[in-house]
């Protein structure tokens, strides 16, 4: 990891060990090491905003809090002191609990993820974005959470916010504000290492249809293939569902999106995993698949991770296809950025503007949030092929 790097990720782990009950800080810095932190261009203090409130949640997708915080270096409460397990103990303090993923995307979000593969830890830079989410979208989120556990929206299990404001942050170059949130990546390197035959997938999906400058403009021929590929990716297969499993994906869908509608919300993606399950019988530990024994019972490709319980199946742990040869995995992500703000009026006018020249329609930052809602419905169920 780069220095930057290091120095964020370790920020963010002692933020979440050591913050006090209202979440700030555990030491109260001096005037003086305030004024110094001023020049500082990667080292932040966070606090965590609203703990209580997320406290409850993962009480609510029953996620223990000591397995919460052991995914972030917290040592195990249990009592085992052999000398094996100290030296262990001694190893792990020495690597990094969160390991980056990389830049992705044009919001400069940085992502990391916990050693475990259990968290992802995503950073939201943009001002917009995280005032909206804090201020806004808060509270409706985590009330429709609770009362919607098994909901396809990101399950986000704590917020971050810089204490003071620092060189890095006004250079772009340290994010004020990070989220953490679930991975349903989950098990990946873990199934990779028993199942070598196993092939996983991902696709962050969004609606095509919608105008994009690097694609739209000039054939694509003024944006270099770099940009280009930060662009939604694009999904040529099918989900193999049964009538009553792509049914009840739609009605989830339909809630969700509609109270991300409700709070002018657009942009949001799709974030598809496919996991091949015909290679499943070759490893040890885990039964064949396709029996219309599993097809009722929880199927996962590895171990469930502690993000939900293990029954029924979840779009979070693993819905078996119609044919029992693939295993998906979806959550709705980066719901941030809304219609109403300033930033998204000020795009909206610009391409007005470009389309009184070139007539190519509303981007999906500057659609209403009822017509990218209606989009997004469509792109996601013509990606569904029903099977028996």
């Amino acid at each position: 990891m780069t220095r930057r790097e290091v120095l964020i990720a370790r920020s963010v782990v002692y933020a979440i060990l050591t913050s006090l009950p209202n979440g700030d800080p555990a030491r109260n810095p001096s005037l003086l090491s305030k004024a110094f932190r001023l020049f500082r261009l990667f080292w932040l203090t966070f606090r965590l905003l609203r703990p209580d409130l997320f406290r409850a949640l993962r009480g609510v997708w029953e996620i223990r809090e000591d397995e919460y915080r052991a995914s972030f270096g917290a040592e195990s409460t249990d009592n085992d002191n052999s000398i094996s397990n100290r030296k262990k103990r001694r190893r792990d303090k020495k690597k990094d609990v969160l390991r980056p993923i990389g830049d992705m995307g044009y919001s400069g979000s940085t992502f990391f993820r916990t050693s475990d593969s259990t968290y992802l830890v995503k950073s939201v830079p943009r001002h917009f974005e995280h005032d909206f989410f804090k201020n806004e979208l808060l509270l409706p989120y985590a009330e429709y959470m609770q009362q919607n556990p098994d909901s396809l929206l990101v399950r986000i299990t704590d917020l971050l916010e810089r204490t003071h404001k620092s060189l890095g942050e006004l250079l772009g170059l340290a994010p004020s504000h990070h989220i953490v949130m679930e991975n349903i990546m989950y098990a990946q390197d873990f199934t990779s290492e028993r199942c070598p035959k196993q092939k996983w997938e991902s696709w962050d999906l969004k609606p095509t249809s919608f105008f994009y400058p690097e694609r739209d403009v000039a054939g694509g021929a003024l944006a270099t293939e770099a940009t280009k590929s930060k662009l939604a990716d694009k999904f040529d297969g099918k989900m193999k569902l049964t009538k009553a499993c792509a049914t009840r994906f739609r009605e989830m869908l339909e809630k969700d999106t509609r109270l991300l509608a409700n709070h002018n919300a657009v942009d949001y993606s799709l974030f598809l995993v496919r996991i091949s399950a015909a290679d499943m019988s070759d490893c040890e530990s885990h039964p064949p698949l396709g029996t219309s024994q599993d097809v009722e019972e929880f199927i996962s490709p590895a171990p469930p991770p502690p993000l939900s319980p293990p029954n029924p199946p979840t779009w979070r742990t693993g819905i078996l296809s119609s044919n029992g040869r693939e295993v998906y995995r979806a959550a709705i992500l980066d719901f941030f950025w809304a219609k109403h703000t300033l930033h998204a009026k000020v795009m909206t006018g610009l391409v007005r503007g470009y389309n009184l020249i070139d007539e190519q329609g509303p981007m999906s930052i500057t659609a209403e949030s009822d017509e990218y809602r209606t989009r997004f419905l469509n792109m996601c169920m013509e990606f569904i092929e029903i099977g028996e």
